[in-house]
């Protein structure tokens, strides 16, 4: 009965561990002969319609222009813009150092719409209208932040320091919506306005590929990579019915 109550608290001490807890960090080691994953990610079928965006406030300066939903973007031959791409279940690799990335607010839009950056970065929160704006963040990992930025805060610099998806709000024009995506290695990259995307400095292997798109959700897909060749890896989403 002892050694029972022993297991039994094991099991328990096991089960309370946060979820994650036990992942292997992600290990800088040199990279010989890395390859590359290019590919691009599309849709089938006609473009959706673009989504007038209605004005509510603030319309001498977010209504100078029309604004559209961002959260689907078509363009030409059916490329998706701003879908993020990643190798999934990569350990080690290239490091992956900060920087300093540009999230600006012009036009009562985020540009850009999607931002995707190495843990330790900084983003540097523009606020390009000369009005008030509210930065919302809806965090778990990384600490949420909801701070107002009138006129005169023309810069609010926020570092994010732990891998996660984050969305991004603003509390004064209910609109404006925007992703962060941050990543502990370097291997991701966001698709350009034709749906097209490059991974760089792959260590040679087997992998999962795995593409993140706000409204159509997640694909993945296995795909090897060999030293010094190129791979090519495209993603289609199809209508949601």
């Amino acid at each position: 009965m002892k050694k029972l109550g022993i297991w039994l608290m094991l099991v328990m001490a096991l089960i309370a561990v946060p979820a994650g807890a036990w992942a292997v960090p992600y290990q800088v080691v040199a990279v010989a002969n890395g390859g590359i994953i290019t590919g691009r990610v599309s849709y089938a079928g006609p473009p959706p319609k673009p989504q007038l965006i209605d004005i509510t406030k603030d319309k001498e300066v977010c209504g100078a222009q029309p604004h559209y939903r961002e959260d689907l973007v078509v363009g030409r031959g059916g490329g998706i813009a701003n879908a993020v791409v990643f190798i999934a279940n990569i350990d080690k690799g290239a490091p992956a150092p900060g920087g300093t990335f540009k999230f600006d607010q012009k036009g009562c839009q985020y540009s850009p719409h999607v931002l995707a950056f190495p843990v330790g970065s900084t983003v540097e929160i523009l606020n390009s209208d000369g009005i008030l704006h509210n930065i919302h963040t809806y965090s778990t990992v990384n600490p949420p932040i909801n701070y107002a930025q009138p006129r005169f805060k023309k810069v609010i610099d926020v570092k994010v320091e732990h891998p996660e998806l984050i969305r991004v709000t603003c509390d004064a024009h209910g609109w404006m919506e925007g992703w962060w995506y941050a990543f502990d290695n370097p291997y991701f990259a966001r698709t350009d306005n034709q749906g097209h995307f490059q991974i760089k400095d792959v260590p040679p292997g087997t992998y999962t590929l795995t593409v993140w798109q706000e409204k159509l959700g997640n694909q993945s897909q296995k795909v090897t990579v060999k030293g010094g060749q190129s791979t090519t890896a495209d993603f289609t989403y199809h209508p949601k019915s």
